[in-house]
């Protein structure tokens, strides 16, 4: 299917697959947006460069310049941001009289590259409401609810929209987010149930994968995940894939769970940081990957170095306090504490906001708590890491991504003889995993601390 025009007042309007007008486009630029939107959904391919195609062959459209302000704003990365921001200083420059689906995004992307990321999610929900067939809004709401942890709406924004996609191809992508946020929200079997139907319909849905992996690793069924993630290596790890290092750092996570330190620790050598990419993302799965080992006490070498390095032109205390918790773990690890602080220090300087508050309440206490582990100072980082955790859940990222929290103020509470917080702690790990060999690890260490 192409995309298709209709007629307003006899002139026609091109429309997107799903039916939206996209003023200012030429066809041929319609069907290069329509491209962008596929490549978002499936995290392949790079959706930046068909739409600058699409500007390129139609300058007035506005929506085409949208969609790339949202890739840019949402990879959480403070060039990338300014960025967008420049891009929403260009549309107001030379498109003043937004209609009103780019009203909306507009008014929702502002609200974004201000850092207030929850009035970005309302915003977007409020148009999707009444304009649930709008692709861009559901899939840039739906990263906005992750962004924000907000399980709720990960799970009801795509369940309200889901009604108005039955006879439309791109449902089962809808299906794979609307798994991951039953996932987030703990409706585990029907999450896993959603998932599957989605790679039934379209076995490359990365998203898809991604969630009922999630699923497998919050039900402890780390070798059923591993063995599900490298059966399906062929739809998910492709070179233009964007979200392969993710899925590979899911497998390290099994790994982990089973007591596979060195698969675990050759993964990383071998697959997510193999590129040294900078991506934000990709760079926050290292650090996770690599501070966990370090909690249980592998041997890293060097590696700590250079992803510390990487971070340095990433983190900036201001822009997506969940990002410099894991740059602060390279820090750490890499004996550069002082770098850690200094995350702080930016953050007290940061616009009033979203995002100074999310590093006020939850970014410093947990940066805090991951200092003085560093140092040795477990009781304090058990003290510190404890209330942070009943709060994370405004933070951002996944309940499996969060953990590594867990991870810490258990080893915490175990090395600082916390003896009766460390045995609650272990028996809510044991409880949610009971086969899990880092658990039993837990475990069995606090038995001898006692």
């Amino acid at each position: 299917m192409i995309s298709c025009s209709q007629r307003l007042g006899g002139v026609a309007m091109v429309q997107d697959r799903q039916g939206n007008p996209l003023a200012g486009a030429s066809p041929k630029a319609a069907e290069l947006f329509d491209l962008s939107c596929q490549r978002f959904a499936r995290f392949r391919g790079n959706p930046v460069e068909p739409l600058d195609d699409a500007i390129a062959d139609s300058p007035d459209f506005a929506m085409a310049k949208i969609a790339k302000a949202w890739i840019y704003v949402m990879s959480t990365e403070p060039g990338a941001t300014a960025g967008a921001r420049r891009i929403l200083r260009d549309i107001e420059k030379e498109n003043p009289s937004a209609n009103e689906r780019e009203a909306a995004h507009l008014g929702a992307l502002q609200a974004a590259t201000a850092g207030s990321w929850t009035q970005a999610g309302l915003a977007l929900d409020i148009w999707s409401a009444s304009h649930p067939r709008d692709y861009l809004a559901l899939l840039a709401g739906h990263q906005v609810d992750f962004l924000t942890a907000n399980a709720r709406n990960l799970r009801d924004r795509i369940a309200r929209a889901l009604p108005a996609w039955d006879k439309l191809p791109e449902r089962s992508f809808l299906l794979g987010m609307h798994a991951f946020g039953l996932e987030e929200a703990g409706d585990y079997a029907r999450a896993e149930a959603a998932g599957r139907q989605a790679l039934e319909r379209n076995a490359d849905d990365s998203w898809a994968h991604h969630a009922v992996v999630h699923v497998l690793e919050m039900q402890g069924r780390a070798d059923e995940g591993r063995d599900f993630i490298r059966r399906r290596r062929e739809h998910w790890a492709q070179p233009d894939n964007f979200l392969k290092i993710h899925n590979w750092w899911h497998l390290a996570l099994c790994h982990l769970e089973l007591g596979e330190f060195e698969a675990a620790l050759q993964l990383y050598d071998d697959e997510i940081r193999a590129g040294e990419s900078t991506v934000a993302m990709n760079m926050a799965d290292a650090a996770a990957l690599l501070w966990r080992l370090h909690v249980i006490g592998v041997d890293l070498g060097e590696r700590w170095d250079e992803l510390a390095e990487a971070w340095t032109q990433h983190a900036d205390g201001r822009c997506y306090p969940f990002n410099d918790m894991h740059a602060a773990m390279a820090f750490i690890g890499a004996g550069r504490r002082n770098d850690a602080l200094d995350l702080l220090v930016a953050a007290e300087g940061a616009e009033p906001g979203e995002m100074r508050d999310w590093m006020a309440h939850t970014g410093r206490p947990v940066i805090e708590g991951l200092v003085a582990f560093g140092k040795g100072k477990y009781a304090d980082a058990a003290e510190l890491l404890f209330p942070a955790r009943q709060i994370y859940a405004t933070f951002g990222g996944s309940h499996a991504q969060r953990d590594v929290i867990d991870w810490t103020l258990t080893e915490a509470a175990i090395r600082g003889r916390v003896n009766g917080l460390a045995d609650a702690l272990i028996a809510e790990r044991l409880s949610l995993r009971p086969a899990s060999r880092v658990n039993r690890a837990f475990a069995a260490r606090a038995k001898r601390e006692h």
